[in-house]
């Protein structure tokens, strides 16, 4: 099970952190740059003060810019099985949509019903290339980082579900690891996560190395130049 990856410690470390932050403990845990599974562009975050979101991956796509082609009774099963998909939660899980309309997309899939009833599935956010609406009503506790808001579901249904989807430029497969926040997200690759903790305490002290001197009153460039040497000898 791939929730098995993660323990009650990693888990509750991730949430204390940025995404920023995981992103660069990647490159650390992996010993070089260049780590890319990550969103571009800017996307929206529902509770930007509200911390980030971390779980593995329930994906699917949906569509809203025209009505679906096929028999009503088949759009109506799939909506179904997307609902029990979503519901069988076992451990710490993000909602990941692709809206196949992209960069077009006009229905808002995320909004106060659907928020609030994938919290009470257990899931702890959501995280879509599509757009977002009833700001203010939606469920307390569960983000959404969209790459919109729009006032409409449109002709919105699901298309694909427990899927290899795409959202801004990140490839998610059902039950890759995800952190987000209001900066974006990123996939955590799996052969980094039991090497994750050590990674970010290398970080921080990594970065004290240049950010406790520049705390400092009698910060100038010759002390920020010593610690600028430090920073680099120990960062990746």
């Amino acid at each position: 099970m791939a929730n098995e990856l993660i323990d009650s410690e990693l888990l509750e470390l991730l949430k204390s952190v940025d995404t920023p932050t995981v992103c660069n403990a990647i490159e650390v845990a992996q010993g070089k740059r260049g780590f890319s599974e990550f969103t571009h562009g800017t996307m929206i975050c529902s509770a930007p003060k509200g911390g980030a979101m971390v779980g593995f991956a329930k994906t699917a796509k949906i569509a809203a810019l025209s009505p679906p082609q096929e028999d009503q009774e088949i759009t109506k099963e799939r909506r179904m099985n997307y609902y029990q998909y979503m519901s069988e939660v076992t451990g710490p899980s993000v909602a990941v949509i692709e809206d196949v309309d992209y960069p077009n997309c006009i229905g808002a899939y995320w909004g106060e019903v659907n928020t609030k009833v994938h919290k009470g599935f257990g899931l702890s956010g959501a995280l879509t290339n599509g757009v977002m609406r009833d700001l203010g009503d939606l469920a307390v506790d569960f983000p959404v980082v969209a790459g919109s808001i729009g006032p409409s579901h449109g002709f919105v249904h699901v298309r694909e579900i427990d899927t290899k989807i795409s959202v801004l430029g990140m490839s998610v497969s059902p039950n890759d690891l995800i952190h987000a926040d209001l900066h974006g997200a990123v996939v955590i690759p799996k052969e980094v996560i039991n090497g994750l903790k050590d990674a970010i305490k290398k970080l921080f002290a990594s970065e004290q190395l240049i950010l406790g001197p520049a705390e400092k009153k009698d910060f100038n460039f010759d002390s920020f130049k010593s610690a600028w040497e430090d920073f680099e000898k120990s960062r990746t």
